[in-house]
């Protein structure tokens, strides 16, 4: 299995395609299988790296807090690692969040910036939603074709909920391209306004489904990056 160590976990990822490089970046209790239509429609003209981010999936799972800021160093380790110099971002929900702190952390890594599903303030008292607080009661969270343990998830869960860039948003000087569900209940749309609102010169697009719309609508989700990524480049 193709895995590499980054600082003290060992990661799992996997590169399909030729072309320019994507990123895509998981999002909460989200392994790197549930993306596989999404990593083969983009695959098509374009080298996609995915992976499973620390607790989840085939990479290492710590038992330690984890953090937004302490996931983008994963990520930008393994860019580095594999000699990826810049690359078209992708970060769907929670990996919206990584993706924007790769981009304040390590601006020279990232080209472009496709921000799926996410937001950049900090939830107050958030709670885990009724279905995981049940699922804890046996102890793991199933993700795609793994078992996530519950101790990864809620880490995986505080960090999301705790990361605030909501006053960094104007230091994004790269082409951002923003993507919501107008039915998202997760993240209401607003929080995408916001993004919008904070991330100058980027685009917004909306979608009619909710928080998950890039896997029912996975092709006009490709489509739609296709467009934005070749506006980009000219």
């Amino acid at each position: 299995m193709p895995t590499m160590r980054i600082g003290d976990i060992d990661m799992y990822y996997e590169i399909q395609g030729a072309g320019e490089p994507i990123v895509l970046i998981a999002g909460l209790g989200t392994d790197l299988a549930s993306h596989s239509n999404i990593i083969r429609l983009l695959s098509k003209r374009h080298e996609v790296l995915a992976f499973d981010n620390r607790g989840e999936g085939r990479t290492d799972k710590p038992r330690i807090r984890y953090t937004i800021e302490m996931m983008a160093e994963d990520t930008a380790g393994l860019l580095q690692g594999l000699k990826i110099k810049k690359a078209n971002v992708i970060g769907i929900s929670m990996g919206g969040r990584i993706a924007m702190a790769l981009a304040l952390q390590y601006p020279e890594l990232v080209k472009t910036l496709i921000l799926t599903s996410t937001f950049a303030r900090r939830t107050k008292d958030a709670k885990l939603p009724l279905r995981f607080r049940i699922r804890k009661l046996v102890g793991r969270e199933v993700s795609g074709k793994s078992t996530q343990p519950y101790h990864a998830f809620a880490r995986q869960f505080k960090a999301a909920r705790n990361y605030d860039c909501s006053d960094s948003l104007n230091r994004i000087g790269v082409p951002t391209l923003i993507l919501h569900g107008k039915k998202d209940n997760a993240v209401p749309y607003e929080m995408a306004e916001e993004l919008h609102a904070g991330i100058i010169g980027s685009k917004i697009i909306t979608f009619e489904g909710g928080h998950k719309f890039c896997y029912w609508e996975s092709e006009r989700f490709a489509e739609v990056i296709e467009e934005f990524l070749t506006v980009s480049s000219e």
